[in-house]
């Protein structure tokens, strides 16, 4: 339900899912037409419809009508949020397409275990980094149409290419595979224990904590689906641009071949060019002119350099390495851009004043850096602190070991990220409640008020529940999404399979923290989960509404560390089942919403959302621990190489020990880091005064919509960690996608853009995979590249910014 702010929905929702209205609706121009203000298809799919046989159907797709084409003065659609999915995406339907085909498990399996291993290997890089959906949509796209020109569609070869590559198989491919390119948290936590505990699970129970980790977030899905899914104002706007580019693929052919003639050009472009950067010549991993024109200056070193792992700041670097500016740039929204960009600016600021004012000690510790440090640690001699001084053999903190060794310190830039991000993490919850309580409303009553009359009254209840009849909506529902309706053809997945797979994994999981050593009693596991299905509301809204959610991990970690004290371990694992779960949740909703969208059965969904999962834990824990063996060296140090980085490692683990076993001596009031902890109760209140202003002063609300609280606060921290030589190229590229590529040359930007920024990913996506088996090491030996200028032999910085003494 929209809550009426300014009309029917807030200005700022409106002016977020009108950019995405502007920027997907040019695919729908060419097959919708208003008639009697009742939109229809003018063709179907060139493809046909598909029997069993791969004869072609009679079947006529179902399709649903609008009425909602608002154009502005330029010609560009202009919806309600709650109207944008049935505008800008066709709402019809094809049931006799199948995805059920040797090819869909084929192609699916084989991405599922390129993007587990890419994301893995994203993981120990100096940079955060995800595998691209859209990349994978688009190499299954190829895969699955060369397999179905190929292989003969005769005899016995018949059973593998049946009929031709339909939309269905595309989607449930993408399902599979983009579930499994994520890196479970739960590595984190095994690599942090490998590399910094005196032991850590065995093998078994390793994957067995991977997996259950993974698959605990289904039940939460399963349990929220009719609230954050069904309904047709839980738009999903980050699956929008997915879905689109699938109706693109399969529904015109001309087109189709044009698109993919410029995804190939793109995708080989880049693949050659960036052996330069990350392997021939890493100097263009950041060129910093400040820097090659003085050498010797830390203060150029904090502000402009950026190229190496917590280096500095990268500010005017200029970087021509896409795998550290990504392609976001080229579709975030202008919204996002403009929040995200005054936040950067600011962190800039706030980094620079707190080092140089001497804050907290600042300049005895690095500048940038995740680890923890010693009293005595100095500019010309940066003293790491060693946790085993004060933990016991249970990993516990032992009192009279920290009286004798001390209480550590963080580099003050990453403790002033952590008070921005722990404001961000609540004034969301705020920002929901202000600006979203009809949907928070209708989510309680669903889940309180009417779940108890229908208890009250015993004739209403379905006894057969294994049919699933009973989890469907009212389809006379007006807030159902029209999308949904087309869904009730098909069965669906009765919640018992959900909450099967919940308590299945919450079993696992209690068995395994204590096979584990972990430290962490049965009752902080189960509210670390009751959390998590909090957060998980909250997150899902605003992910829903805005396509992106602040993370709670800081928040959950804190809960953890006052009801479990003195256990940095217990913290880890308290942390990975109140945080990993929201995480994985999420993910498995919008999966939820894309098959919504592009009709794909809720049993496939859920069918190929399991498989994926399980074979990308796997794969996951298996590379962690070959990469951990290979570069436990570089993991362990401060910045790391161009190459490898053990910063998510580092950080997870320095987090765990400050709150895990010292929030008591570093946290609370009037102790060092307090101001911290104060940031979750000041976020609550940082959404007021935009939502005051914009309530009591309407005509601001043109200015305060550009402007969202949370993600403000979130990008004070931006910079506290990884190669920053990428962000200034970033928002240039972005401001001139947004506002000069968007604008004067509208017509490429929207049948173009998507596609570059998929060649951009996967090319790059590709070439960093080989590298990294053939000549960094992730599985055996690693090949440098012959020293010369371009990769700084002799020195220590590749952008030649001074070096720090340390």
């Amino acid at each position: 339900m929209d809550k009426p702010l300014a009309g029917s929905e807030s200005d700022q929702a409106r002016e977020i899912t009108r950019d995405v209205a502007m920027e997907t609706a040019y695919t729908q121009e060419t097959s919708l037409k208003k008639s009697d203000g009742v939109a229809v298809n003018e063709k179907t799919s060139e493809n046909g419809h598909y029997q069993s046989d791969g004869s072609i159907s009679d079947h006529t797709p179902q399709v649903y009508e609008v009425d909602n084409m608002e154009r502005d003065d330029k010609g560009r659609l202009i919806v309600q949020t709650s109207e944008l999915a049935i505008t800008v995406l066709h709402v019809d339907d094809d049931p006799s397409l199948s995805p059920w085909t040797f090819r869909t498990f084929f192609i699916g399996l084989g991405l599922s275990a390129f993007g587990a291993v890419l994301a893995t290997i994203y993981m120990f890089k100096p940079q955060g980094m995800s595998v691209s959906v859209i990349f994978l949509a688009l190499a299954s796209y190829v895969l699955g149409e060369a397999m179905s020109t190929l292989i003969p569609r005769k005899g016995i070869l018949k059973w593998l290419n049946p009929f031709p590559f339909n939309q269905k198989e595309h989607v449930a491919i993408l399902i599979m595979s983009g579930s499994a390119a994520t890196a479970a948290l739960c590595t984190e936590v095994i690599a942090a224990q490998k590399l910094y505990y005196p032991k850590q699970p065995s093998k078994a129970v390793s994957i067995f904590l991977v997996l259950a980790s993974q698959l605990l977030g289904y039940g939460f899905a399963g349990i929220l689906r009719k609230t954050l899914v069904y309904p047709k104002a839980m738009l999903w706007p980050s699956a929008l641009p997915l879905a689109t580019l699938f109706q693109t693929l399969h529904r015109d052919k001309k087109e189709t071949k044009l698109r993919l003639n410029f995804f190939y050009w793109v995708a080989g472009g880049i693949f050659v060019w960036e052996w330069f950067p990350e392997y021939i010549m890493p100097i263009l991993v950041g060129v910093q002119v400040f820097c090659l024109a003085n050498r010797k200056s830390y203060v150029f070193t904090n502000l402009f350099g950026g190229a190496g792992g917590n280096e500095g700041l990268g500010f005017l670097s200029i970087c021509f390495d896409w795998q550290y500016i990504t392609s976001s740039c080229l579709y975030f929204p202008p919204v996002t851009l403009i929040t995200a960009f005054i936040g950067y600016i600011l962190c800039i600021f706030l980094f620079m004043g707190l080092y140089y004012s001497n804050i907290l000690r600042a300049k005895n510790m690095p500048f940038l850096s995740q680890l923890l440090y010693r009293d005595n640690s100095s500019f010309t001699k940066y003293v790491r602190y060693n946790q085993t001084m004060i933990l016991n053999d249970r990993s516990e903190l032992d009192q009279t070991k920290l009286d004798e060794y001390g209480l550590p310190w963080f580099a003050t830039t990453y403790a002033s990220a952590l008070l921005t991000q722990n404001l961000a993490t609540t004034a969301t919850l705020t920002y929901m409640v202000l600006w979203y309580w009809g949907d928070l409303a209708v989510i309680y009553k669903a889940l309180t008020k009417d779940a108890f009359k229908k208890l009250m009254k015993p004739a209403s209840w379905h006894w057969k529940f294994w049919d699933g009849k009973a989890d469907r909506p009212d389809e006379t529902d007006p807030e159902i999404d029209p999308h949904y309706k087309l869904m009730l053809k098909y069965e669906e997945v009765p919640t018992w399979w959900y909450m099967s797979v919940l308590v299945l994994s919450t079993t696992v999981g209690l068995i395994c923290i204590y096979e584990a050593d972990s430290t962490l009693p049965w009752y902080g596991y189960f509210i670390a989960l009751i959390l998590a299905f909090i957060f998980t509301l909250f997150m899902g809204i605003q992910k829903a509404r805005f396509g992106m959610a602040v993370g709670q991990q800081n928040l959950i970690q804190m809960i953890g560390a006052f009801m479990v004290p003195g256990k940095p371990l217990a913290n880890m694992y308290f942390t990975l089942f109140g945080s990993n779960s929201v995480t994985q949740a999420l993910d498995l909703l919008q999966d939820l919403k894309i098959g919504q969208y592009m009709k794909l059965s809720p049993k496939a969904t859920f069918t190929f959302q399991v498989l994926g999962t399980v074979v990308g834990g796997i794969l996951n824990f298996a590379l962690m621990e070959s990469i951990t063996d290979q570069r436990r060296e570089i993991l362990l140090s401060i910045e790391g190489t161009t190459i490898w980085s053990g910063r998510a490692i580092q950080s997870y683990n320095s987090q765990a020990i400050a709150w895990g076993a010292l929030a008591k001596d570093l946290f609370i009031s009037g102790h060092r880091y307090q101001w911290i902890t104060y940031a979750f109760i000041l976020g609550f209140i940082v959404p007021l005064p935009q939502y005051f202003i914009h309530k009591f002063y309407p005509s601001s609300g043109r200015v305060l919509q550009y402007i969202n609280a949370p993600i403000l606060c979130w990008y004070l921290g931006y910079l506290c960690v990884g190669i920053n030589s990428s962000v200034t190229v970033y928002f240039v590229l972005a401001f001139i996608t947004q506002f000069w590529v968007r604008k004067y040359h509208a017509d490429w930007y929207m049948k173009y853009n998507y596609i570059l920024s998929a060649g951009l990913d996967g090319g790059t996506q590709v070439c960093v995979f080989i590298l990294s088996f053939a000549v960094f090491g992730s599985a055996g030996e690693e090949v440098p590249f012959p020293p010369y200028w371009g990769n700084n032999f002799g020195g220590s910085h590749v952008d030649y910014c001074a070096t720090k003494p340390t």
